[in-house]
């Protein structure tokens, strides 16, 4: 049967495989394989360039067709390496036989082909290789994703940075704020979460199979392997691989900075549940609107639905992306001795994950676009919650030194359905400045907002 949309088993190469093309190339095991053979060729032009009489450096020529072999891989390539795997049955040696395979006709190139994966251990391939994955993954499509999430949400704040909304502290009415200020709290978090998403270093090693550089100082015992294995790895690319260097590992790479990351990046969509939570609530009770699509139906059954389809999908996605991120971050940094194979299965799943949360960050700004605001929907909640203003006017009685002015207010709003007119009564009875008591009599839920307007505009 072949593959397609339909019969994929993920839907993330099913359904949703249209919306995750940018993905693709980083974290398919395709991209898999560009990236070994980016490794590969990284190695073997360094390893021309080191000053080993038995590897002269390579024309230019050369490296222009070696560059070329990164540059241009296809999948027309990679089902080739596929192809020999079937006979090696080890995929990284696949690769290796692949650009040796490369080399034919090219005298220059054949002559130095045993230096293709020299002194080399899979995994100095595998962990480089996953570095670039996640670099590309996480710089070329995770966080633009979720700047643009973070983009949507700031103008938001600023648009309604003085549209009062009542608050619901334990679900109850509370003193109000402004949807705009609601929105900067997310908006801050959020920021703060990318920040560490991007300032995670990206490891690589290339120290051979305990990491140790055993086998490179069998072949060069006076050669400084360690300076040399740092170049590559810093290097920007494409001469390099534009990583930070290991100087510590077993056999695999300890997988620390990757636990790191994927924390960070689970934070964040911690962050976004949260968000999609609250906005499925406040269109709940009305206070976004959705604009309709032409054609679109919320309900089988019922046709006034508008649901808020967009809030819910990324909700789910990102609880999925986080299963996996934190199983990621539990296991990876775990390894029996000098190696064992636990890793291996798991590391196939990062694209997994993010592109779960790739799918629900598209879904927020889709969700985000969509939304209108009902200021009289705000407006009526407002006016409904005088009792808000019990806060403000047992806290000016308190400045003046007015005795049990909290439980005077608790006497007469807690529980109670509170009118303007009850509240302006006991304003006017209270023992304090007459300046004072027209400014308490001036105020009403709509304008108790304190500073909210200030912080949701300067964020």
């Amino acid at each position: 049967m072949a593959t397609s949309t339909i019969s994929a088993l993920s839907p993330l190469d099913g359904r949703y495989a249209g919306r995750l093309a940018s993905l693709r190339p980083f974290m398919s095991e395709q991209g898999y394989m560009h990236r070994r053979v980016q490794v590969e060729i990284a190695w073997f032009i360094a390893l021309s360039d080191a000053g080993f009489g038995e590897f002269k450096p390579l024309s230019p020529g050369a490296r222009t067709y070696l560059m070329g072999l990164v540059k241009n891989f296809s999948e027309t390539d990679g089902q080739a390496i596929k192809d020999i795997e079937k006979v090696t049955n080890h995929d990284v040696k696949a690769v290796e036989y692949w650009i040796k395979s490369r080399f034919e006709a090219r005298p220059e190139l054949e002559k130095a082909a045993e230096f293709v994966h020299f002194a080399c251990t899979s995994e100095d391939i595998n962990n480089t290789s996953h570095a670039l994955q996640l670099k590309g993954g996480r710089d070329v499509v995770l966080l633009p994703a979720l700047d643009n999430v973070i983009a949507k949400l700031r103008e938001m704040a600023h648009a309604h940075a003085a549209v009062p909304m009542l608050s619901r502290t334990h679900g109850q009415t509370a003193s109000p704020t402004t949807v705009g200020k609601e929105i900067a709290n997310v908006v801050v978090r959020l920021q703060a979460a990318r920040e560490k998403i991007a300032s995670v270093k990206l490891m690589g090693k290339m120290n051979g199979a305990v990491g140790n550089y055993n086998a490179h100082l069998s072949a060069w015992p006076n050669f400084d392997w360690e300076a040399f294995s740092r170049n590559v790895i810093e290097q920007p690319e494409p001469l390099g691989l534009g990583l930070t260097f290991q100087p510590y590992s077993i056999q695999i790479e300890p997988h620390d900075y990757m636990a790191e990351l994927f924390d960070a990046v689970a934070r964040a969509n911690t962050i976004l549940i949260d968000l999609a939570r609250d906005i499925w609530g406040y269109v709940s009770v009305g206070y976004f609107k959705q604009r309709l699509k032409e054609g679109e139906i919320g309900s089988s059954t019922m046709p006034h639905k508008v649901n808020p389809i967009d809030f819910e999908n990324a909700e789910g996605n990102l609880g999925l992306a986080n299963a996996v991120l934190r199983h990621l971050s539990e296991k990876l940094p775990i390894s029996r001795w000098q190696r064992d194979l636990t890793d291996s299965t798991v590391l196939r799943n990062i694209g997994v994950a993010f592109g779960y949360a790739t799918l629900a960050y598209a879904s927020l700004a889709t969700g985000l676009g969509k939304l209108e605001l009902n200021e009289e929907a705000l407006a009526q909640d407002l006016d409904a919650s005088w009792e808000v203003l019990a806060e403000p006017i047992q806290t000016v009685m308190r400045r003046y030194g007015v005795q049990g002015a909290y439980e005077q207010l608790k006497e007469v709003t807690r529980g109670k359905t509170v009118t303007a007119e009850a509240l302006h009564g006991l304003i006017r009875s209270l023992a304090i400045p007459d300046e004072e008591k027209a400014r308490l009599l001036a105020m009403t839920p709509a304008s108790y907002v304190g500073k909210a307007a200030e912080l949701a505009s300067r964020i």
